[in-house]
């Protein structure tokens, strides 16, 4: 497989990720009621977390991770280390 091709699979792979991320935060910001979240209880104050913003970042946060491995990859491609393959 040629450089080019790799890389146009890696996009829509990168491409896939970020719309499953974004689809699944839609979903759960239907699906569930804007009260439903995770409660952490401090001392003096209480912290409530909703669900849809949980399942926003942890998408988000994959679908970066996800993009910066492939840039990283692409990086080291590119100063000729052949051995990712």
């Amino acid at each position: 497989m040629t450089v080019l091709a790799q890389t146009v699979q890696l996009a829509f792979r990168i491409a896939i990720v970020w719309t499953a991320g974004f689809l699944l935060a839609v979903a759960v910001q239907a699906l569930l009621p804007g009260k439903a979240g995770l409660t952490l209880y401090g001392r003096e104050t209480t912290l409530t977390v909703p669900f849809n913003r949980i399942g926003f970042w942890t998408c988000l946060l994959a679908a970066v991770t996800v993009t910066a491995l492939v840039v990283l990859r692409a990086m080291i491609a590119d100063i000729g280390w052949r051995s990712l393959h």
